[in-house]
């Protein structure tokens, strides 16, 4: 049986691992997260990054050809008509990386699900 392997110990270690075209978008997007949402706590949640208060607020991801971030279906209901140039489920978004990544509708998206997580019925997925 072959010894199951490790994943990353630490969010900065995830975004040391991934590959090498994603690593800067993933900073980009770690910062951005982290400023949309002050005092959370950041950890590894099914082996990528997450942001978390009392529930996750998110999480986001590196691919070979795009990073996604990983809101609410909430969150992407809201964001639609902003989002439509991405390609997107029903709780991921993708962003190529070709593009530059737009730091400010991420900014929106993060504040949005922030807000949404304070409120009473507000869950995870």
């Amino acid at each position: 049986m072959k010894p199951k392997e490790e994943g990353p110990a630490s969010v900065p270690s995830y975004i040391d691992d991934a590959p090498k075209d994603a690593q800067k978008r993933l900073r980009e997007m770690r910062a951005c997260l982290l400023k949309a949402a002050p005092g959370a706590t950041e950890s590894l949640k099914w082996g990528v990054p997450a942001l978390s208060y009392k529930r996750i607020l998110f999480t986001y991801a590196a691919f070979k050809k795009h990073v996604s971030l990983f809101p609410t279906p909430a969150a992407i209901k809201a964001f639609a008509a902003e989002l439509s140039e991405y390609k997107t489920s029903s709780s991921t978004i993708q962003f190529p990386l070709d593009k530059p990544l737009p730091v400010g509708l991420i900014r929106k998206i993060a504040r949005f699900r922030v807000k949404e997580s304070e409120e009473k019925d507000a869950r995870w997925m």
